[in-house]
């Protein structure tokens, strides 16, 4: 519109009269209307007399008046950090190395602001070239530039936020390359001279990274910072910023009444200065402190971006919090893991190596050292009154041959002996800074610093010491120590198995002595008894048949009696005989073929008087054509006789029978009776030596209760079963199989 209405007005002036008749006047007519047209101020400077023209345009932009500004205060004003750049660009253009003059400066006005301009001018010159004057246009460009730097710093701040979160990414193992980054970072975009960032440990604020300052500065502030902790409270911005959870900007620590951090700054040098606390959560876990070394405030710009690193910071530091809770929780499962493996590995020893307890505690020794991280171990138990190494594991050779020969006494000189003389576990870091320590030759000659030694205890006793040594001084942690512990109860276990085992053994040995005494007793007994009971039971025959004579009636009577207890007290000697040759070894079997049949019908005369005297039924089942047997025909009349003898014996009303049949290469000879039965639970432990089902019977029935053992043994030495079926109140049937033909076999 503006441009319309100029280009109306010079249209009439070109037609009108005065313009025809004054052209000069023209021309200067046209100039201001140009320049009161256009949005840029035009300047016209003559070089030859120094003059400078402003428009009003011009004037008002810088808010001066016409002829307050002359060519040489323009220079003035214009900023030192552009004052060179706008000579060089007039040089230049002055000697026609420029087919324009053309500069971009900054330029202070009237109300001391600085505004940046676009100069650009044309000149007048003379034949030589010489500028005469030089015509331009400035145009106000400061909103312009003012966009151009808020771009300029927003991509800034995005590369660099691009760069911290690619060293996050990159650095995720290594916190202190994020931190080193993030400092940088913050420095440079906040214009700070140098920055620090503070971690919280425990109640104060440890200084963990910082930038810009030479290094001899750096080393100072360590020092300073490593002697003066910083904590939560007004005396520092750090210690302000973590106390209020809040930002603090103070723009001269000079002047503030509260900051107690003067030798700190003295170091540093720095004035202005913002302190953003790291919050986790609403947990302040570290601080950035940013400074600078004039008393300039930061701007609120500025405090936001280092805002934005503090939470970056947060992130980089809550990645590595969990990154190490992570590789700690790895490492406890890998360190459980492995003491299970090494604990499995000890037991399959301990049940392999029972026996065998070197080769145990050679395993809990190599494995101790390895789950541990020791570079030597060994075990130490006692021989005799004294205690000497039994395993050992890298020791030097050199050490174990001193050792060899010297015992561990009870004292406080040693690991060992402390540990036997006290019953605990000793840990000692450094041996040679122990001032109870006095076996220094071994440590020159085993060459360790750190000791570690735990009791082998027994009921609260002391059996042994296992010891784990480092050559530097490093020592154990807590969970090593407990897990040493645990070794020490698993050597502990394997020697207390071998202890028992061995004292097992002797038990054994001494009860195997101790029974072979009893039936060397029992044989020679039974030998001495027998040739007198033999002589006895004859010479009652022999009066009984009148050999000497007749007998009155009432002395045949006590005849018989003797006659009847002497056979029934062979018949238990016979038994203890038989008895102590089976224990011994001595029993054998005199095979030979024989006929069941025959040997039922022998037991059968046998015993059918007795079953007559108590009124009971006798009855046989033997098949007519039994096969011819092949075994000691006398032993198995002795079982047979046993069987059904105690049958008869404990059957008072009802029957007794014998069934035999043959069938697949074996005889099959049962024993039934109508007794009073047998309790399950007691049918087992009638075939045990000196066992009985029921006492109260056997006292009023007699026996010894050997009967049933012995007829077992004979038949499984034929290699056949004996066993019974009964149930109270419904008799008993006692059973044997045994093959056809026996053949010879080993003694029991």
């Amino acid at each position: 519109m503006q441009k319309k209405r100029l280009s109306k007005r010079l249209v009439k002036r070109r037609r009108s009269p005065e313009a025809a008749r004054n052209p000069a006047k023209n021309t200067d007519e046209l100039y201001r209307l140009v320049t009161e047209a256009i949005a840029e101020g035009v300047y016209d400077w003559s070089i030859e007399t120094d003059h400078l023209e402003l428009s009003v345009r011009l004037t008002e932009m810088f808010g001066f008046k016409k002829g307050e500004l002359t060519s040489k205060n323009w220079l003035e004003r214009i900023h030192t950090e552009d004052r060179g750049r706008y000579r060089d660009a007039t040089i230049a253009y002055f000697k026609g190395e420029a087919a324009h003059f053309s500069c971009e400066y900054r330029i202070l006005d009237k109300r001391n602001v600085w505004r940046w301009v676009s100069d650009r001018a044309n000149s007048i010159r003379d034949v030589n070239g010489r500028v005469l004057r030089l015509i331009g246009a400035v145009s106000d460009i400061s909103e312009l530039k003012l966009r151009q730097t808020q771009l300029n710093e927003t991509l800034q701040q995005h590369a660099t936020t691009a760069e911290v979160l690619k060293a996050i990414s990159r650095s995720t193992f290594d916190l202190q390359a994020v931190l080193d980054t993030l400092v940088e970072s913050a420095a440079r975009l906040s214009e700070a001279d140098h920055a620090w960032l503070f971690q919280q440990e425990g109640d104060h604020f440890r200084w963990v990274a910082s930038f810009g300052h030479a290094t001899e500065v750096h080393d100072r502030i360590g020092e300073f910072f490593s002697a003066h902790k910083v904590v939560a409270d007004r005396g520092s911005v750090t210690g302000r910023a973590a106390l209020e959870r809040r930002v603090v900007h103070i723009p001269d620590v000079l002047t503030d009444p509260d900051y107690t951090y003067g030798a700190a700054q003295a170091i540093g040098g720095y004035r202005a200065t913002l302190g953003v606390p790291l919050l986790r959560e609403g947990t302040v876990i570290g601080v950035i402190f940013v400074a600078k070394i004039a008393p300039q405030p930061f701007t609120q710009r500025q405090i936001d971006l280092v805002t934005v690193f503090a939470d970056q910071a947060v992130i980089a530091m809550e990645n590595a919090r969990l990154l190490t809770e992570l590789r700690q929780r790895t490492d406890e499962v890998s360190q459980a893991l492995g003491q299970q493996t090494a604990t499995s590995e000890v037991l399959k020893v301990i049940s392999r190596s029972a026996f065998d307890l070197q080769v145990v505690l050679d395993t809990l020794t190599k494995f101790a050292a390895q789950l541990c991280d020791a570079e030597m171990a060994g075990i130490v138990r006692p021989r005799g009154e004294a205690h000497f190494w039994v395993t050992t594991l890298n020791f030097p050779a050199a050490f174990m041959e001193f050792v060899k020969i010297r015992p561990i006494l009870r004292d406080r000189g040693s690991v060992a002996g402390r540990v036997l003389l006290e019953g605990r576990v000793v840990h000692s870091p450094d041996v040679l800074a122990d001032p109870d320590f006095t076996f220094g030759d071994a440590q020159k000659l085993g060459g360790y610093r750190t000791v570690l030694g735990v009791p082998l205890l027994r009921e609260g006793n002391s059996i042994g010491v296992i010891i784990l040594t480092r050559h530097e001084v490093r020592p154990f942690t807590d969970k090593q120590i407990e897990l040493l512990s645990t070794f020490a109860d698993q050597a502990v276990i394997a020697i207390e198995n071998v202890r028992l085992f061995d004292e097992i053994q002797e038990t054994s040995r001494q009860l195997e002595e101790a029974s072979k005494h009893k039936s060397q007793f029992l044989a020679n007994m039974s030998h001495e008894l027998r040739t007198p009971l033999n002589a006895i039971i004859g010479y009652t025959e022999l009066i009984l048949d009148g050999i000497y004579g007749e007998t009155p009636e009432k002395t045949l009577t006590v005849l018989k009696r003797v006659e009847s207890n002497g056979r029934h007290l062979l018949g238990l000697i016979n038994d203890v005989l038989d008895f102590s040759k089976i224990e011994a070894g001595q029993l054998k079997l005199a095979l030979a073929d024989y006929s069941m049949k025959d040997v039922v019908h022998k037991v059968y005369s046998a015993v059918e008087p007795l079953a007559a005297k108590k009124n009971l039924g006798f009855k046989l089942d033997v098949p007519p054509d039994m096969p011819t047997g092949h075994g000691d025909e006398q032993k198995l009349t002795q079982v047979l006789l046993n069987l059904v003898g105690n049958a008869i014996k404990f059957t008072d009303a009802g029957e007794v029978a014998i069934k035999v049949a043959p069938a697949n290469g074996s005889f099959s000879v049962a024993v039934h009776d109508t007794g009073p039965g047998i309790d399950p639970a007691n049918q087992e432990k009638l075939f045990e030596e000196f066992q009985q089902a029921d006492n109260s019977i056997t006292k009023a029935k007699g026996g010894t209760g050997l009967g049933l053992a012995i007829s077992r043994r004979i038949i499984e030495m034929h290699g056949g079963r004996l066993w019974v079926d009964s149930s109270p109140g419904n008799g008993a049937i006692f059973t044997f199989t045994i093959p056809t033909a026996v053949e010879p076999a080993s003694p029991l």
